[in-house]
């Protein structure tokens, strides 16, 4: 079965030569090394270049792992290289793995990484580095420091909707019925019934996910982290914050977790990739409130197994499906807040937030969403619609229904759009 990633491939195509070190990133099975050893690799080889001049390292498998030392490493590729005039292509599979060494001229100094290994690499003019990952802050944040510069990162996700509905075809509810509860995660199109594509979503947390989150930051607490992520699991597109997950926990057990405790913990979630984070933004103050925030799972069909296919409530499973497709659009989301006047109930005039699903941000262009599953009545569509009043800029305003057909505009300029039709549609926004 055929799945087409066509956006992360002309990433890759764009980035090709140019000097800087290809950095992949995303959650551990999203198919990062399918596109890099596959779509990446067969575009090469029928583009011209032969198999012999790229060079495939991957640090997971037990045959690569003595160049889990980066100076082996480094060696190992200019062998190669040094020796040729041809032009060579690097992939390195789950860089993360690459081990600390002690510099063996100076034991007492500062450890060698792969950040030196990369670096010493792509000095060579004949060599193209290209590296996947599965860690947010060793490979996003970090890098970037390490590199000052000489890195282009691309962030792959689970599939989109399109991408999966490119590859399962037929009728688009059905397949969206589908991808709604089972996710995007790439295995799942060849898992051959309903309670293997369960049992491999619940084994990616126990077993890969969790473990490596465990292992990585020696994790003492394992029953805190996994409490936390039930409960962000659960709470999708609800406001929270560490304080809040902390009276929560402390109201289900005797011994209480540190605010803090959590704060470092929901971090580790996010340096996997299993969760982002969404900010408030007040529109018109046009600053940010530090707390509570979002926060969205990475993949839907995670989500439902994390929670054993409960808890189906297609309102926060579609707000969480739409904040993924804008991030894999590559654009910046806040939770947006703008405020009304309202009387309260002692008779006077207080400033009242108002939420807007999502602000979308994109160079200096905004666009207003709102995700509503239904809006069955009038006195629903003025709860809806009433923040967009308050904005006062002229920005796009869309919002995002499953309830209605064809996609038409009310008389205030508002799009109202078919959720199938807003995530098949990339040039909406």
């Amino acid at each position: 079965m055929e799945i087409k990633r066509d956006s992360y491939l002309q990433q890759l195509i764009s980035y090709r030569f140019d000097g800087l070190v290809k950095v992949i990133t995303g959650i551990r099975r999203c198919g990062k090394s399918y596109l890099l050893r596959n779509i990446y690799k067969e575009y090469l080889l029928q583009d011209g270049v032969k198999e012999e001049q790229i060079i495939v390292i991957e640090l997971d498998l037990a045959k690569d792992i003595k160049y889990r030392n980066p100076l082996i490493l480094s060696q190992y590729v200019r062998e190669i290289v040094e020796k040729s005039k041809e032009e060579f292509y690097l992939f390195v599979d789950e860089i993360q793995m690459s081990d600390e060494v002690s510099n063996p001229y100076n034991e007492d100094g500062k450890k060698i990484t792969f950040y030196d290994a990369l670096n010493d690499l792509r000095s060579l003019p004949n060599l193209d580095v290209y590296v996947t990952g599965s860690n947010s802050k060793m490979l996003s944040s970090d890098i970037l420091t390490e590199f000052r510069g000489r890195s282009d990162e691309i962030r792959v996700h689970p599939l989109s909707f399109a991408e999966y509905y490119s590859a399962v075809g037929g009728d688009k509810n059905e397949a969206f019925d589908d991808y709604a509860f089972y996710g995007g995660m790439p295995l799942i199109l060849s898992r051959p019934n309903d309670a293997a594509k369960m049992t491999y979503l619940k084994s990616l947390f126990t077993e890969v996910y969790l473990r490596d989150i465990v292992e990585r930051k020696k994790i003492e607490r394992q029953d805190v982290l996994e409490q936390i992520l039930d409960l962000l699991c659960s709470s999708i597109g609800s406001l929270t914050n560490p304080t809040k997950i902390a009276d929560t926990l402390r109201s289900k057990q005797t011994t209480g977790v540190a605010a803090n405790t959590i704060r470092s913990y929901i971090g580790h979630l996010e340096d996997a990739f299993l969760f982002s984070e969404s900010k408030r933004y007040d529109v018109k103050g046009k600053s940010y409130f530090e707390s509570p925030n979002k926060y969205y799972c990475e993949d839907i069909g995670l989500r439902n197994a994390r929670i054993g296919f409960r808890q189906q409530e297609m309102t926060n499973i579609m707000e969480n499906i739409v904040y993924n497709e804008l991030m894999i659009r590559q654009f910046f989301v806040d939770v947006g807040v703008v405020y009304a006047r309202t009387i309260n109930q002692n008779g006077n005039s207080v400033r009242t937030p108002r939420e807007i699903d999502f602000v979308v941000s994109s160079g200096g262009k905004k666009t207003y969403i709102q995700s509503a599953y239904s809006i069955p009545t009038e006195e629903k569509a003025k709860v809806e619609l009433r923040p967009f009043a308050l904005i006062g800029d002229s920005f796009p305003k869309i919002v995002v229904r499953k309830d209605i057909g064809k996609r038409w505009y009310d008389d205030n300029g508002i799009l109202n759009i078919n959720l199938i039709d807003f995530l098949l549609d990339k040039d909406l926004i």
